[in-house]
C-alpha cells in the first residue's frame, strides 16, 4: 500500500509540474513576469531567485504551480498576465495541456522502445467464426475497418466501442505480403452452449468458470470440477474434451451427460444446451506488440499513442455524457491509488520491468486525459479561459474581470463539489 501511494504520489505529481511547466515556459516566451514556480505543495523546503522569479521546492511532494503577475488581480504593469495580447494569453493558457501531451508522448516513446510497437497485427484467428470464412490469416495487418483508420491494435477495440457490433456485415481492409486486400467479415455467431469453461490441453478437464444461469451452473456444477467422461466416453485430458465437440457438436434438444470429479468423488449430470448468438469477428490483433519496430516507427506510433488516448478520453467522455456509464465511475487521487495498487500487483509476477512498464502506460493515460479535460470549455478549467480569449478575439474587446471571475469562482465551487463526491465515492469503493 505504501509503494502504490509513493507511486501514485510520484505519477500525479509528475503529471501537473509538467503541466504547470507548460504555462511557465510560454509565458515566460510572451514575457510575462512569473512570481514564483515551485514542485509541491505547503511550506518551502528550498527556495531561490533567479531572473525576477522564485523557485521553490515544497515540503509535500504533491503537485506544483506557476504563479504569474496579474494572473487573478487586476495588475495592468507591463509584464502581468492581463496585459499581454489575448494572443499571448492563449498560448500562455494552453501550454498547459500541451505539455501534457507532450508528456504522454515521450513517455510512449520509452514504453515502445522496451515493449514493443502495438501493431494491429493478426496473431490468431478462430476456428468457424466470421475471420476464417473471410479468409484472415495469421500476419494479416489491419488497415481499415468501415472506412475507419486503424493504427494501433486497440483501435480495433475503441472502433467497436463507439460502433457495437450488431450483426452487420463489416468490410475490412488488411495488408498482406505488402499487397492491399479488403474482405466482408460476418460477425455473426451463433451455438449451443452448456455454460462452461476448460483449457485444452494435455492436462485434466479442469473447469476453470462456469456461466451463471446456464445448463452446468444450474447443474451444480462448480470451478475446479474435472470431466472424465462426456457420453459414456473417456476424456483423459482438455484435449480430449475438444476432439470429443469438435467430433460432436452440441445441437438443440440434445441433452449430454458428463462425469465429473471433485474431491475424489465422481457424479453425473445431464444438461441441456442452451442456444447463443453473439457478434464478434473470431480473430486477435489488439495485444499484438512488434519488438523489432525501428526507430522511426517507434516516433511514429508514439503520437499514435497519444492521439489513441485522446480518443480513448473523448470516447468516455461521451459515455458518461449519454449515461452509458455513470458518475460513479469516476475517480480521483484516491481511486488513482487504488488503481496504482491493481498496475502493481498484477505486474508483480512478471518482474520489475514489467511494473515500470505498466506504470508509465498509466502515467500515458492519465497525462492525456489531464491534458484534454482541462481543455474542456468549463469555468474554472484551462478550456473555460480560452473561451472568454476567444470572446474578446471576436468582440475585439474583452468581458468585463468581474463577470468572468464570477464565472470561475462559481466553475471552482462546482469542481469541489464534484471532487468532494468523487473522493468518497472512491473512499466507499475502498470498503466494499
Amino acid at each position: 500500500m505504501v509503494l502504490s501511494i509513493l507511486l501514485a504520489v510520484l505519477v500525479f505529481s509528475l503529471l501537473v509540474v509538467s503541466h504547470e511547466f507548460g504555462h511557465f515556459l510560454l509565458a515566460k516566451k510572451n514575457g510575462i513576469g512569473v512570481i514564483e514556480f515551485s514542485v509541491g505543495m505547503g511550506p518551502r523546503i528550498l527556495s531561490g531567485v533567479r531572473g525576477g522569479t522564485r523557485y521553490s521546492l515544497k515540503a509535500i511532494p504533491f503537485g506544483g504551480s506557476c504563479q504569474m503577475v496579474g494572473e487573478d488581480d487586476d495588475d495592468d504593469s507591463a509584464d502581468s498576465f492581463n496585459s499581454k495580447s489575448p494572443f499571448a494569453r492563449f498560448a500562455v493558457i494552453i501550454g498547459g495541456p500541451l505539455f501534457n501531451f507532450l508528456l504522454a508522448f515521450i513517455l510512449s516513446v520509452v514504453v515502445l522502445s522496451l515493449a514493443g510497437v502495438n501493431e494491429p497485427k493478426v496473431y490468431y484467428v478462430e476456428e468457424g467464426y466470421g475471420a476464417e470464412a473471410a479468409g484472415f490469416k495469421e500476419g494479416d495487418v489491419i488497415k481499415s475497418i468501415d472506412g475507419h483508420k486503424i493504427t494501433l491494435g486497440r483501435d480495433i477495440e475503441l472502433y467497436f466501442l463507439n460502433h457495437p457490433m450488431d450483426g452487420s456485415p463489416i468490410t475490412i481492409e488488411y495488408e498482406r505480403g505488402g499487397e492491399l486486400y479488403t474482405a466482408v467479415l460476418d460477425p455473426a455467431y451463433e451455438a449451443y452452449l452448456t455454460g462452461f469453461s476448460y483449457y485444452a490441453s494435455g492436462d485434466e478437464a479442469t473447469i476453470t468458470a462456469v456461466t451463471e444461469g446456464l445448463a452446468m451452473a444450474e447443474a451444480g456444477v462448480q470451478v475446479g470440477d474435472v470431466i472424465t467422461a462426456v457420453n459414456g466416453r473417456t476424456v483423459a485430458s482438455g484435449s480430449q474434451l475438444q476432439d470429443y465437440f469438435n467430433e460432436n457438436p452440441l445441437q438443440k434438444d440434445t441433452p449430454v451427460t458428463f462425469t465429473l470429479e471433485r474431491k475424489g468423488k465422481e457424479f453425473e449430470v445431464t444438461v441441456s444446451p442452451a442456444h447463443y448468438t453473439a457478434s464478434t469477428l473470431g480473430m486477435e490483433a489488439v495485444a499484438y506488440r512488434n519488438k523489432d519496430a525501428g526507430a522511426l516507427s517507434i516516433l511514429r506510433n508514439s503520437f499514435s499513442e497519444v492521439r489513441y488516448w485522446m480518443s480513448y478520453t473523448l470516447t468516455s467522455l461521451k459515455m458518461l455524457v449519454t449515461g452509458k456509464v455513470g458518475v460513479e465511475n469516476l475517480s480521483g487521487p484516491v481511486g488513482i491509488v487504488g488503481m496504482v495498487g491493481e498496475v502493481v500487483e498484477q505486474s508483480k509476477p512478471d518482474g520489475a520491468l514489467y511494473v515500470f512498464l505498466n506504470i508509465l502506460n498509466f502515467s500515458i493515460l492519465l497525462s492525456v486525459n489531464l491534458g484534454v479535460l482541462n481543455l474542456l470549455p468549463l469555468p474554472a478549467l484551462d478550456g473555460g479561459r480560452l473561451v472568454f480569449i476567444l470572446i474578446e478575439i471576436i468582440r475585439g474587446k474583452p468581458v468585463s474581470r468581474e463577470k468572468e471571475g464570477m464565472v470561475h469562482t462559481i466553475g471552482i465551487l462546482l469542481l469541489m463539489a464534484l471532487m468532494v463526491f468523487v473522493m468518497f465515492n472512491d473512499v466507499l469503493k475502498i470498503f466494499r
